[in-house]
């Protein structure tokens, strides 16, 4: 396993963290909690040393299932990563909307002292607030709450999740260094973070967090035009209609790469996600003991050549889905 410095933080993490948010059983459909924490120990025990969390996963329930783990598997050297939900429970932020309504310092404080009870932990290693708009960069509610909260050593850094396919929402926070980390949708196909986001966070050492690697799925490459999806799998809004016709086409069309280059299909977009110098750790999302053996033993594969990366860019798809 590869292990990277989450920017300016001192957190060696592998770059392969695991992704948390189906062990919470809500919108992936039904989990089973063993199946979770047999997910959990493979992933340990091939290296994996940072999870990433929330409290809005299963509403609590993947914090509790993490807390299990530690408990029963680890020796204190996991990190973990969680999330403040916004006070109004929407996804994505809009733009105009009140940061009281959102993110006020009494709720971050008190959300956040929920998560430490779930997790049975006196502190977490990062405490993220989950949804953003650049608007609230002006506000003291959210950066004073988390302040305190790292003062009173209940966190000992901080980030921000940004809102998918708006990158650039984050660029603000690396030039002032308000935070010690972004976590951003990061992919073969969204490669947008690149641009702007992904040099500043370099340059101010703020340490990059890639989520949805596989595009919720797409880039395993098991897709199909006739994939159906239960009611309360989220995947049956995010690739409503024709968005899954047209992303089962644009998968085929990257699996001619990783044929080419003779690389196993999720090897080549999870290997794409931490290839990129500004990434600290890339998280997929795992629920079970094989996606943990398959997606953890690809984080000792390196980065993937400067070819492959030149070719894998011809596949950006600049879209901005809402679900």
């Amino acid at each position: 396993m590869e292990y990277r410095k989450l920017g300016r933080t001192n957190l060696e993490i592998s770059v392969i963290g695991f992704g948390a948010w189906a062990i919470g059983g809500d919108l992936w459909g039904y989990q089973d909690d063993k199946e979770s924490l047999k997910a959990l120990k493979k992933a340990y025990e091939l290296g994996c040393n940072f999870i990433d969390t929330a409290a809005v996963y299963g509403m609590g329930h993947s914090e509790e299932i993490v807390s299990q783990f530690l408990k029963k598997e680890t020796k204190g050297d996991v990190f973990i990563a969680t999330k403040v939900p916004p006070k109004n429970f929407r996804w994505p932020a809009k733009k105009g909307t009140n940061i009281k309504d959102a993110f006020p310092e009494e709720w971050v404080i008190s959300e956040t002292e929920k998560s430490l009870k779930r997790l049975k932990r006196d502190y977490v290693d990062l405490q993220q607030i989950h949804v953003w708009t650049e608007e609230w960069i002006e506000c003291d509610e959210w950066l004073s709450a988390l302040t305190k909260l790292k003062e009173q050593g209940k966190i000992r850094f901080f980030g921000v999740s940004i809102n998918a396919f708006d990158p650039n929402s984050g660029v603000e926070l690396c030039k002032r260094e308000l935070v010690d980390s972004i976590q951003v949708v990061y992919n073969i196909f969204e490669q947008a973070p690149e641009d702007s986001l992904f040099p500043e966070a370099i340059k101010h050492n703020i340490g990059i967090i890639a989520r949805v690697p596989l595009d919720e799925s797409s880039l395993t490459g098991k897709l199909t035009k006739e994939t159906k999806f239960d009611s309360n799998d989220f995947r049956s809004r995010y690739f409503k209609g024709e968005r899954l016709f047209e992303t089962v086409d644009r998968v085929e069309k990257v699996k001619e790469v990783a044929k080419k280059y003779n690389i196993p299909f999720i090897e080549l977009a999870l290997r794409f996600s931490f290839s990129h110098k500004a990434v600290s750790t890339s998280i997929p999302g795992i629920r079970n003991e094989k996606q943990a053996e398959m997606n953890i033993s690809i984080g000792s594969k390196g980065k993937l050549p400067e070819e492959i990366l030149n070719e894998l860019k011809k596949h950006r798809w600049n879209r901005d889905w809402r679900i």
